[in-house]
């Protein structure tokens, strides 16, 4: 292992904080002097209350507190930090060890526990690793930055395959497409995918104009797009311009369009046909030059079968189609996508700095994301709008992140006690990862510390039973 001076000199330029909180004056002494070095700033507090407000307000990377102190004790205040900043690294000290203690301090958030009188050595190396860990962490989040400004595509984020795909198709189809298809379930970006599409296609310079096609009235649909003249029907009291009109030389995005009506679509199947718009009420043919692009989160073969959808306006859309994944088909991008988000509404929120806590980070990779980008960006939103410090943590996560889905027919064959449901889960998790408990401990969201404690409680039980 590298030499404990050599890796503090690597941390120099980070100006480190350490906070030491002991009523014994002796061992803040001693602890301070074991381990002064430039770069790294100690500070003491001789009792708990001094020492939470220099928490509050220096918000140190490493804590070394005592277990044993008047008024408040060692795991009261390691309760309190870790509410505060669940990212500090908290060690507890003291010169009456047991067990017990020592589990229910890595449960509530520990980072280690150490015994007096203290072994200088030992403390030495446990204080650089844990800010190696820091300046780790630190690294990976520049090369986060750099990822993402290296992943970013016309306001999309992506690295995995799929979305690189996505990307390819759009720059081979932009420059020449007259029709496209944009499929996906909801929230994948659609709209998204739309944008770059006219951004990057010669129509650029003229204008985007978007038709939410389940937000219209049907009895309306056909003077929304196509126009009307007046007279043409009960309140049309002026011609209207349609949305192709308005949209000449440029392009038509329409959204949700397994939603537009059948006679809406055979207006529409023209128009893609012959670049020809006919006004409500009117024996006039207009041209038009336009650009489609039509989205939908529907089947529309199946809408076709129904007898829902014309079939020959399907095979017009689907000659160039874009189909976007879901988010749970590339959660390698989750990292990336947290980053974008995290620092888009840390800019609007005013509260620059915010960063998601490990356990926060494992949370959101189980979870499905059934609402797929659409719904992550919300919880964000949300979470960046909510914090209080500049961490994010499980509390300020939405509650059906943090209990999960309700049962349901589909899921609610087997009602087990909770024990069960974690004693299983653990065991999944180590399965998955092939025993190795540090990697669980991630995915889990707790300290390594946990899972030893629960397959210990796990290995008495087994033993009781036999």
């Amino acid at each position: 292992m590298e030499p404990y001076s050599k890796r503090m000199a690597k941390t120099a330029h980070t100006s480190l904080k350490l906070l030491v909180i002991d009523d014994d004056a002796a061992s803040l002494e001693l602890v301070e002097a074991a381990i002064a070095q430039s770069g790294l700033r100690i500070l003491t507090a001789g009792d708990a209350n001094a020492g939470f407000e220099m928490f509050i307000q220096n918000r140190p990377q490493v804590v070394l507190l005592d277990l044993v102190m008047p008024k408040i004790d060692g795991m009261q205040l390691l309760e309190r930090m870790i509410a505060v900043d669940p990212a500090a690294d908290v060690i507890l000290m003291t010169g009456h060890y047991s067990t017990e203690s020592a589990v229910e301090a890595i449960q509530k958030g520990a980072s280690d526990y150490l015994t007096k009188p203290l072994n200088v050595e030992k403390l030495r190396q446990k204080i650089g690793d844990l800010i190696a860990e820091g300046q780790r962490r630190h690294r990976a989040s520049e090369l986060d930055r750099e990822l993402l400004n290296t992943f970013q595509f016309e306001g999309m984020i992506g690295r995995n395959p799929l979305m690189l795909e996505v990307f390819a198709k759009i720059r081979r189809v932009a420059p020449h497409f007259r029709i496209v298809l944009v499929t996906g379930p909801t929230g994948t970006g659609k709209e998204l995918v739309a944008t770059a599409l006219h951004k990057l296609s010669p129509a650029s310079a003229s204008t985007l104009a978007v038709c939410n096609c389940s937000a219209i009235v049907e009895t309306l649909f056909e003077s929304e797009l196509f126009g009307h003249v007046r007279g043409a029907f009960t309140g049309a009291n002026q011609d209207k311009l349609g949305l192709f009109e308005y949209a000449n030389h440029g392009t038509v995005f329409l959204d949700e369009i397994g939603e537009m009506p059948l006679a809406a679509q055979a207006k529409l199947l023209r128009l893609l046909q012959n670049q020809e718009v006919q006004r409500v009420g009117s024996p006039a043919v207009r041209h038009v030059d336009v650009r489609v692009i039509a989205a939908t989160n529907r089947d529309l073969a199946t809408l076709v079968a129904e007898k829902k959808f014309r079939e020959d306006l399907y095979y017009r859309l689907c000659a160039v189609e874009i189909a976007l994944p879901r988010l749970t088909d590339r959660k390698d991008d989750l990292p990336l996508l947290q980053r974008h988000l995290l620092e888009k509404y840390s800019e609007q929120y005013k509260k620059n700095g915010l960063r998601l806590s490990s356990r926060a980070q494992a949370l959101l990779s189980r979870y499905s994301w059934p609402g797929n980008v659409r719904e992550l960006e919300n919880v964000i939103s949300n979470a960046c709008m909510m914090a209080e410090g500049d961490l994010i943590d499980v509390a300020d996560l939405p509650e059906r992140l943090r209990t999960g889905i309700p049962p349901t027919a589909a899921n609610a064959e087997e009602l087990l006690p909770l024990e069960e449901i974690q004693r299983r889960h653990i065991l999944r998790v180590l399965e998955h990862v092939n025993g190795d408990k540090a990697q669980a401990a991630e995915i889990l969201g707790v300290a390594r510390g946990t899972v030893y404690a629960y397959l210990a409680k796990m290995q008495s039980a087994a033993v009781g039973k036999v």
